[in-house]
């Protein structure tokens, strides 16, 4: 414990301490605080006599200078006052003078006011002081205990409050549901099945498994560790559910990937006459941003504007990528420019918008808009610019932001290297992209390569394409990717020997390529179409529909490139193949089941080929449609027989 000197020097009525603290005491500056001081004065009519002090004039008064030359009494509940006023980093040092104040009263041994103490400690970030301060109280209660695992808990210091738990159970204290919560929080931090059935077992045996605190922590953790069936039982055993029970439940099926689970959840939620809150909504803003679904996210957003629910940063955040997610970037920039506040991660959500749609001009416009607000940018604001300028050629850009980072004292991560190896590769510099990578100052991971490797696919190099992909397959032997994209570099050369070995060694190791798919929803359902699809039931007529309109645009131009058919087949056969990749059959699905002129969003697992790309410019032109398609690259906008990439993915 710090020890503090204290004195009164009557001369001048002022505080002196060994610690060399400020030498002022607190000064009453909150008008309620005022008044209870006040109160306090009025109550004792002889101190108000022999003082002359009117309730008019207590403003300012140095609350210790009148306990000190004993104008005022002290009590728990005063000291408890000026200690919660305290509970900000910035009112510390004044918490610390009133600390040494009560070590120096007849109120040092009080378990309310050490407690009071402790907790101030702990809410200023003062872990350290906090638990010199937890030890070397003559007595606990479970109130101290919980204080400072709570504060390790909120702290990311996890293993501590885990430690000290153990330390609690041990000394026979019996921890509450507030413990309990803090805890489960800890364990959050590196989420496992051990943690989440010890924690379960304990709170079985202490009959606290149904109180909704405890129940919404330990669901989080059974979500966090992706078993959602655990989670359900124990949020439908949990007693009086509240609103954070609800989230817990539907964030935890939103981050794993269960997006129409959380959104189901959402509607149950509302029949049962609970109020969605802003983390409800950032939730399933998120859910709708994973699985793309334009019309469920639309749907929720005008929930949350007729629930009168403020538009927080967070919330904010989340709405506007999941519109950019789901390819309406013009609706994310209306959520942009609407924000009360635009903090870094808005700035961030904006800029990877841009980059995802290849609008690289934009992006760079608003990342210097960003420098000129005075946001300082962060790793991910330079990652997203570096990513828009590969998208759109902009090699000048690139080298600049790139080289930026050090000014703005920003470690290039391995992702930014990745983006400026694919940033010369795309722009077919390839021998430059090389001499990058021999020239980084760490070592070239996988991602590295498989830049380098991409951008050799796209121009054809063969010999450059071998080399990076022989160091792919030595890093990670398991990717299916490398070998797919090997077999296509040959392929398209037509050194189909070569080729067969690369999938020879592709079936020797067990490894399988990820069959193309594509989606598309229509009402609110989702429609999965695989290449050469025959299992959905209203397949002849999406058969029909493509070949009309294959037809058509044949007539306008197009010509089918069969070098995307990576098969030794004859030419007659590559046409054939071509016709039913998976995006033109979402594509024929949804001109049958959508309103015409409406526009059509199409989601793709890999990236969208040459040959379907072509054609979907056509059918913009002809059908007279904008057609969205995103692919694990960047979205793709075509209008009127052109797309907003210009030809360069």
């Amino acid at each position: 414990m710090i020890k503090y000197g204290w004195r009164c020097r009557n001369a001048n009525k002022s505080l002196r301490f060994s610690s060399q603290i400020s030498t002022r005491a607190v000064a009453i500056t909150d008008p309620n605080e005022e008044h209870y001081v006040s109160s306090l004065i009025i109550q004792d009519s002889n101190l108000l006599r022999k003082s002359h002090i009117s309730v008019s004039t207590t403003t300012g008064l140095h609350v210790l200078d009148l306990i000190d030359r004993g104008s005022l009494q002290p009590n728990p509940k005063l000291y408890n006052t000026l200690l919660k006023k305290c509970t900000h980093f910035s009112k510390l040092k004044q918490g610390r003078i009133v600390h040494a104040h009560v070590l120096n009263s007849t109120f040092k041994h009080d378990l309310v006011i050490l407690n009071t103490i402790l907790a101030m400690y702990v809410k200023c970030g003062c872990l350290d002081d906090g638990r010199k301060m937890f030890d070397e109280m003559p007595v606990r209660d479970v109130v101290s205990w919980t204080t400072l695992i709570t504060g390790y808990s909120q702290h990311d210091r996890s293993e501590d409050a885990l430690v000290l738990f153990v330390r609690m159970l041990r000394e026979g204290f019996k921890p509450n549901e507030f413990t309990l919560s803090s805890v489960l929080k800890a364990a959050l931090v590196e989420p496992s099945y051990l943690y989440g059935g010890q924690m379960h077992a304990f709170c079985l045996k202490s009959a606290y498994i149904f109180n909704v605190y405890v129940g919404s922590c330990l669901l989080d953790l059974y979500a966090r560790c992706g078993n959602m069936d655990d989670a359900h039982l124990i949020f439908d055993g949990i007693e009086n559910k509240n609103e954070v029970s609800w989230n817990a439940l539907i964030a935890g099926h939103a981050r794993n990937g269960q997006a129409e689970n959380a959104l189901r959840l959402l509607w149950k939620m509302l029949r049962e006459f609970f109020e969605p809150t802003p983390y409800t909504y950032s939730a399933v803003f998120n859910a709708c941003a994973t699985i793309g679904s334009l019309e469920q996210g639309k749907w929720v957003h005008a929930h949350l504007i007729k629930s009168g629910t403020k538009l927080v940063a967070f919330v904010g955040n989340t709405l506007l990528h999941m519109y950019a997610k789901s390819g309406n970037i013009e609706d994310a920039k209306k959520v942009f420019y609407r924000l009360i506040k635009q903090d870094v991660v808005a700035w961030n959500s904006m800029l990877t918008a841009y980059a995802q749609h290849g609008l690289g001009k934009e992006a760079v416009q608003l990342f210097q808009k960003m420098l000129k607000t005075r946001v300082a940018p962060n790793g991910i604001s330079f990652l997203s610019v570096l990513t828009a300028c590969s998208h759109s050629k902009l090699l000048d850009e690139g080298h600049h932001y790139f080289d930026l980072m050090k000014k703005y004292k920003v470690e290039p991560q391995v992702s930014h290297y990745v983006s400026m190896v694919d940033l010369l590769g795309r722009a077919g510099l390839l021998d430059r992209a090389e001499q990058f990578i021999k020239e980084m100052p760490i070592e070239p991971t996988a991602a590295v390569w498989g830049a380098l490797l991409g951008a050799c696919r796209m121009h054809k190099n063969m010999d450059l394409g071998t080399y990076a992909a022989e160091h792919l397959f030595e890093l990670d032997p398991t990717d299916s990717g490398p070998y797919v994209l090997l077999y296509n570099i040959f392929a398209s050369a037509g050194r189909w020997s070569d080729a067969a070995k690369v999938r020879k060694r592709m079936k020797e190791r067990g490894i399988k390529k990820e069959p193309a798919c594509s989606w598309v929803e229509i009402e609110n359902a989702v429609h999965m179409f695989m290449a050469d699809d025959d299992a959905h039931p209203q397949r002849e007529e999406i058969h029909k529909m493509w070949e009309n309109v294959s037809r058509k645009i044949k007539e306008i131009g197009y010509v089918p490139d069969t070098s995307n058919v990576p098969l030794y087949v004859d030419q007659q056969e590559r046409k054939m193949r071509l016709q039913y990749h998976s995006e033109k059959l979402a594509l024929a699905f949804a001109l049958l089941k959508s309103p015409p002129g409406s526009t059509i969003q199409i989601k793709k697992n890999i990236r969208v080929c040459g040959d379907c790309h072509s054609a979907i410019k056509y059918v913009s032109k002809v059908m007279e449609r904008e057609i969205v398609v995103r692919d694990t690259n960047r979205f793709h906008h075509f209008r009127d027989g052109s797309c907003s990439c210009g030809d360069y993915w």
